[in-house]
């Protein structure tokens, strides 16, 4: 005949399946990524020694100043991403956890979704070039535009693209640099036409921003809010909604002329 438990061995028995579901937490690969702050480019520069922009069929102007765009680092479709992880990187301002398929098509490969970035960057480098020819006007119709960017996917580096190209053929207009000899960063999809869009992970790329020497941050309008968060202390953001206003604001602030803030 079986003896009743003891209060103790029914504590320990129940404890066993709770300690073991615990450990399957802490242990499991959870559908989550990391993403921290990741590199910067001059795209008025070099990177890997090569020119990130090649101008062929007018006169190329020596420039100042960096035009910065930015970058972060996630870990990839395939990384198994623990408890630990996640628990540690929430309370961290230079770490971001988003649901991995908010960052990676569901189902697709790791080959899949590189090649994916790959052609997204090819595209924006596409259309950055037309956007600041169509900006700059007639006088560069025969103008040829190549832009190289190596190890870096997705669109969100087209408004510095079209920034670093109407830098190198017209600068201000009168002269000078857009830059104003300072170091600008910041990030945005554009158009054709010149319309500036989000792209997200803002208040990562700021802080890479600033870590790479940076005062001033032009921002999508619409990611004001998210720029804002945890911004460095010596960035400034400048929202943007076109090419136009990115222009005229950079102008501006070479004149010490007011300009649009978040």
């Amino acid at each position: 005949m079986l003896s009743r438990l003891t209060r103790l061995q029914a504590i320990v028995l129940c404890a066993v399946p709770v300690v073991a579901l615990v450990a399957t937490a802490v242990f499991a690969p959870l559908p989550f990524v990391i993403a921290q702050p990741g590199l910067t480019a001059d795209v008025l520069g070099k990177n890997d020694g090569t020119a990130v922009i090649t101008i062929e069929g007018a006169p190329v102007r020596k420039t100042s100043g960096q035009l910065r765009m930015t970058t972060i680092e996630a870990t990839g479709p395939g990384t198994d991403v623990q408890f630990g992880t996640v628990w540690d990187s929430w309370f961290r301002e230079d770490r971001a956890v988003m649901p991995r398929d908010a960052v990676y098509p569901s189902g697709d490969s790791t080959e899949e979704i590189e090649q994916h970035n790959t052609r997204e960057m090819e595209k924006s480098q596409d259309t950055a070039s037309e956007a600041a020819l169509n900006y700059l006007g007639g006088d560069f119709d025969d103008v040829r535009v190549s832009l190289r960017l190596a190890d870096v996917g997705g669109p969100s580096a087209g408004l510095f693209f079209a920034l670093g190209v109407i830098d190198k053929l017209q600068g201000d207009g009168i002269g000078g640099d857009l830059t104003g000899g300072r170091t600008i960063a910041g990030t945005g999809t554009i158009t054709p036409d010149g319309e500036v869009g989000p792209v997200g992970g803002v208040s990562l790329k700021t802080r890479a921003a600033r870590r790479d020497g940076a005062t001033v941050f032009l921002v999508p309008k619409a990611e004001c809010k998210d720029a804002r968060t945890d911004l460095p202390k010596g960035l400034r953001l400048v929202p943007v909604t076109d090419l136009k206003g990115a222009v005229n604001s950079l102008k501006a602030l070479e004149k010490g002329d007011g300009v649009p803030s978040c």
